[in-house]
């Protein structure tokens, strides 16, 4: 009532909304002889409505081809002459007034894509919308219907998915929000999406026998879609990367009484009398929306780290986020906040892409209010770090006292902050790191499970803390295999970046001393930085040879044509992600004793193992001169990752942990 009543714009700027009453000119869309993607638009008068969906088609091309096919319902004024004079267009004329659903039915006959996209003539489109719903499908193999995130012109959500109660009674989730809400900005599972922007596979659709003809003309017809394709086996998604913009009412205006819309309470009795079955497991009618939205989850994971995870940007990211992508394919609803507050646009997508709500700044102002008032919600809590962990797990046993506290180390810092005391001979770095290790330890005894990432570890703690529950969850990566041939490789690639301590130290040992005598045995050898580095650090290490790209895009594009990635680590802790990654690409490793602890790795067998420069140059030439050699470690490390750093390993320790 609140948001009705307040004072807002009728449009949003921010959408840049084509006008409705742009004089017509004859213009064109996209074709293709071979579309993927036929996109289906039913009309039934509202010409400059139509026009402007069009428009913004035309405007917001996709990256793969489509037609456009719109189904001429009879319209009583001149919508079918002056559609005929739009270039591209498939227009199909019924003869006498069929309805949304005999509309539908008739322009997927015609329709030659591999994917049906039924979409209201009085919306219109953003950049991305249809790459988005296709991505969809892609990224989720169950995937048999996607559908848009659905926005009103002055910018308020209007729809986020639909819910079904067991009395066959929907609701359209998120009305009225702000439509970046982070609760409506994540993909997930929802009961159906409004036929207004839906995505189907021509298949599905036709095996499902089309929209139901008992709906007839309209209303209830895209639930009914949803619960067949759900019978099918597959699952009904709402995407909100994928941003349409709606004038509900337009098309079909709000009264129950009058025009179309008199046919929505007939037609829900005829939806419970055929899915009588499957309402049973629905909702009760009056369950709270939180909860409803939630309704086809196992529960609910709350997962805190230090800030939003960047794949791109270190290896604790990475795994983090494969962390969340297990969570979510095994049923479970997550939530993730970064303890300091902060989630760039991009980073809020990539985690919604995961299922993922993220729960950073202005939505959410800090960790002990959210876990006042949602607490009692919680399955489990997972706290990163133990700088993060000891300031919340209290919090957590007190407003979450139902929760499994799982703590993830991510690396025992203790043991890399030790050996970093060690190898600098400093006193004041060695007290750092028994205070590390008192509230590492503390934390383990605290926790219901511990997470580390190395055999290495558990078998550590299970000599500092016999009596704690130490799991196994390593570094997770998916296998790539080695896409390109020994012939021709040369150069050398090292992995990380700089502000990590072990990655600046081993860089400077890098300009320091291998790489000097590198040069001296092969003239013109380079290596290649991958990671992000100062510009100060730059200028103080620039040595011939020595190469700074920053952070890239496509680690890939490196790995395929180096010669070998090099891990000249000389403290730290943990598994090493650096040596996880070049391995996942069939790249042999060159890597110290410390860089290869705990990852079943044996010298000469799958890494070659170099503990001075002598050594890292002696390695190089070997890998130069034995094709043989580089072929037997690219396969075994290829099999070293499928066999202990995959995503099967590490969702078995998670349903140990939450099932």
């Amino acid at each position: 009532m609140r948001q009705e009543f307040q004072s807002r714009p009728e449009l949003d700027e921010a959408l840049a909304l084509l006008p409705l009453d742009e004089p017509f000119a004859p213009f064109a869309l996209p074709v293709s002889e071979q579309p993927q993607v036929s996109v289906i638009i039913p009309v039934h008068g509202k010409l400059a409505y139509t026009l402007a969906c069009l428009r913004s088609l035309a405007r917001h091309r996709a990256q793969v081809p489509f037609e456009v096919i719109v189904v001429d319902d009879a319209s009583p004024d001149a919508s079918a002459a002056t559609l005929a004079q739009v270039g591209g267009l498939q227009l199909l004329r019924n003869a006498a007034n069929l309805g949304f659903i005999g509309s539908c039915n008739a322009g997927a006959t015609a329709a030659r894509g591999e994917f049906l996209l039924f979409l209201n003539n009085d919306t219109q489109v953003t950049p991305g919308w249809l790459d988005a719903l296709l991505r969809c499908f892609a990224e989720r193999a169950d995937c048999g219907i996607a559908g848009s995130r659905l926005v009103y012109p002055d910018g308020r959500l209007q729809e986020a998915g639909g819910l079904v109660f067991a009395d066959g009674s929907c609701w359209t989730t998120g009305r009225f929000e702000p439509r970046d809400v982070p609760l409506f900005r994540c993909r997930r599972e929802v009961d159906y999406v409004s036929g207004a922007s839906l995505l189907i596979r021509r298949e599905v659709f036709r095996r499902v026998g089309g929209f139901d003809a008992r709906y007839a003309p309209a209303y209830f017809e895209d639930a009914d879609l949803a619960f067949a394709v759900r019978r099918l086996g597959l699952r009904v998604y709402y995407e909100p990367a994928s941003t349409a913009i709606h004038c509900e009412g337009i098309s079909a205006g709000t009264d129950l009484d009058r025009g179309m819309k008199r046919h929505q309470r007939p037609n829900q009795a005829k939806f419970v009398d055929k899915w009588t079955a499957e309402l049973a497991a629905q909702p009760p009618t009056g369950t709270p929306l939180e909860r409803a939205i939630h309704w086809r989850r196992r529960g609910r994971v709350l997962v805190v780290d230090a800030m939003t995870p960047e794949p791109a940007r270190d290896s604790g990211s990475l795994r983090l986020c494969a962390i969340l992508r297990l969570l979510d394919e095994q049923g479970w609803s997550t939530a993730f906040l970064p303890d300091d507050g902060r989630a760039s646009p991009a980073e809020l997508d990539a985690l919604g892409a995961l299922g993922c709500e993220v729960l950073s700044r202005p939505w959410v102002a800090d960790l002990p209010r959210w876990l006042r008032e949602h607490g009692s919600e919680l399955h489990a809590v997972i706290l990163c770090r133990h700088t993060v962990a000891g300031q919340y797990a209290g919090l957590v046993r007190r407003y979450a006292p139902q929760a499994k506290l799982l703590f993830d180390t991510v690396d025992l810092h203790f043991l890399r902050e030790r050996r970093a005391a060690e190898l600098g001979g400093s006193s004041i770095m060695a007290r750092q790191a028994e205070a590390a290790r008192r509230s590492e330890l503390a934390l383990i005894e605290q926790a219901d499970v511990s997470f580390v990432v190395s055999p290495h570890e558990r078998a550590l703690l299970a000599r500092l803390l016999p009596q704690a529950r130490v799991e196994l969850l390593s570094n997770i990566h998916d296998v790539h295999g080695c896409r390109q041939p020994y012939a021709g490789r040369r150069d050398l690639v090292f992995i990380g970046g700089y502000g990590h301590p072990p990655n600046s130290d081993a860089v400077h040992w890098i300009a320091d001393e291998i790489l000097p005598r590198l040069r001296e045995a092969i003239p013109g050898i380079r290596v290649h930085v991958l990671g992000d580095m100062p510009d100060a650090a730059r200028r103080a290490l620039a040595t011939p040879g020595l190469e700074f790209h920053g952070r890239v895009a496509e680690l890939a594009l490196w790995l395929d044509r180096c010669l070998a990635t090099l891990a000249p680590l000389r403290f730290g802790a943990g598994v090493k992600g650096k040596i996880n990654m070049s391995m996942s690409h069939g790249v042999p490793v060159i890597a110290t004793t410390i860089a290869v602890e705990g990852m079943q790795l044996a010298d000469d067998v799958n890494v070659l193992v170099a503990d001075d420069a002598a050594a890292f140059v002696a390695a190089v030439l070997r890998l130069q001169r034995d094709e043989t050699l580089w072929q037997q470690l690219s396969a075994r490390g290829l099999d070293n990752v499928q066999q202990h750093f995959s995503a099967a390993a590490a969702a078995a320790a998670l349903h140990r942990v939450l099932d």
